[in-house]
This record gives structure tokens, C-alpha cells and sequence, in this order.
């Protein structure tokens, strides 16, 4: 029996990294419920004449049949997220009603912000049928990023996380218990962080709210670390730390 509380989804895609990717992201968000992968549209086209699917992250460039014909062929259709390397086909996603157009490499951040639209719609239509209150996100404990450490992607947990400072085109993550130097700007980073647990207190740091020993107007103190606190950070750290 379906869990009315989930978003039933599956993924076409015929790139098996692509795939991995993409079920990586929904592990990592408990309204959603995986039923498949498939590697081609007819995969899929068996797959949801059996299943009772909600959700489709759909590739556009497959063999044999394009995302773009597979979701002109089903009716009625699911929701539809595409997963595509190239932006021309667009207007014709849109024209088919899709939820959202994804262009590959994709956030996580990015990739949230789609799959949200999604709840807004079904969630509803779901709870009219159960009393269960379903979850957009995995418990902050068990939330994760895959960040580059020079060759390789490493696994960072956002509980672990006291401060990022901003080397350029790096980032210094101070964790708990090591030290990480990953490539990625503190912009990108600070779009993948959710708003109750860091703050952004300055062009070159994000601090984790958890771990402020102690603040002031001009700095924070995280562990002994003085991080200073920038002119147009002040009012935001204000409002969120309400100080004075």
C-alpha cells in the first residue's frame, strides 16, 4: 500500500553517474520515496504503467526516445523535473507543463528548491487521505554534503560544521574534529546551507549558530576563533542573534 506521506518518484536517465547523482539527492530528503531508475524512456514507460508514480526526474537526450517525446506520449503524466546537460530545450519542457528544468551539473540547493514545488502541489492532495505530515528534509543530524578535497568527493555532515572562511576560489571548513580545505566559493556553499543552523556574518565567513561561544557587534567567538563580524553583515547578525 502506498505511503501517502511520500512523493513516489522514479528517475530516467540513461548515464548511470547522472543517476547516481540524483539518487543520492533523494536519499537525502524524506518526502521522497524512490520506486526505480531507468535507463531509457521504455524502462519507464513499463515502470509507471505498473507503479503508481507522483514524480519524474527525466533526462532529455536518451536513445531511441527524448525526455521531450516520452513526456509528450503519457497521459495522464506525473509531475515532471527534467535533468538535462542543455538549456534549448527549455521552452519546450515548460510548454509540456514540467515542474522544473535542471541543468546538469546540478546543486543540491537547486535541486531542493524543484522538488519543493512538487510538495507544495501533491502534499495537499496526499494528506487528504492520511494524517501523517510528511518531511521535506532529512533530520539535520543526518544531513550531508559531498564537497571536492583535491581528488576526491568527501562526505561533509552539516552538524559537524563550526565555521567556513572563504580562501578565494576555496573554502576552509572547520569541523569538530579536522580541518578541510574543499574547492567551491563560500556563495555557492551558503546556498546549500539551511538558514536556521549558519549565518553569513561576513564576505569570507559562515558561522555554524550552534557553536557561537559568545558575540559582540564587531566579532564572534567560536571555540576560542575570533571571526569578525563585516559592515554589511551587522544588521542580518542582529536579527538573527538579536544582540543589544
Amino acid at each position: 500500500m502506498k505511503d501517502k506521506s511520500k512523493i513516489t518518484c522514479i528517475i530516467v536517465d540513461d548515464e548511470p553517474l547522472a543517476r547516481d547523482v540524483i539518487e543520492t539527492f533523494i536519499s537525502r530528503i524524506d518526502g521522497l520515496e524512490l520506486i526505480g531508475t531507468c535507463a531509457d524512456a521504455l524502462e519507464a514507460f513499463n515502470l509507471i504503467s505498473k507503479k503508481d508514480i507522483d514524480l519524474v526526474f527525466l533526462d532529455i537526450n536518451m536513445p531511441e526516445i527524448t525526455g521531450i517525446d516520452f513526456l509528450k506520449d503519457l497521459n495522464p503524466s506525473p509531475k515532471v523535473i527534467f535533468t538535462t546537460a542543455y538549456s534549448n530545450h527549455a521552452v519546450d519542457a515548460f510548454n509540456l507543463e514540467a515542474v522544473d528544468y535542471l541543468l546538469k551539473p546540478i546543486e543540491f540547493s537547486r535541486f531542493l528548491k524543484a522538488v519543493n514545488k512538487v510538495f507544495k502541489e501533491l502534499i495537499p492532495i496526499h494528506q487528504k487521505n492520511s494524517k501523517t505530515k510528511p518531511q521535506s528534509y532529512s533530520s539535520y543530524q543526518e544531513t550531508f554534503l559531498y564537497l571536492k578535497v583535491e581528488k576526491k568527493m568527501q562526505k561533509v555532515f552539516l552538524k559537524d560544521i563550526q565555521y567556513i572562511e572563504s580562501l578565494r576560489n576555496y573554502i576552509k571548513i572547520k569541523m569538530v574534529d579536522r580541518e578541510l580545505i574543499a574547492y567551491k566559493s563560500i556563495s555557492k556553499i551558503e546556498e546549500t546551507l539551511p538558514g536556521k543552523k549558519f549565518l553569513r556574518v561576513h564576505r569570507s565567513f559562515i558561522v555554524g549558530i550552534d557553536f557561537i561561544d559568545s558575540f559582540s557587534p564587531s566579532e564572534i567567538d567560536i571555540k576560542g576563533v575570533k571571526i569578525p563580524v563585516g559592515r554589511n553583515y551587522k544588521e542580518t547578525v542582529k536579527d538573527i542573534l538579536g544582540y543589544f
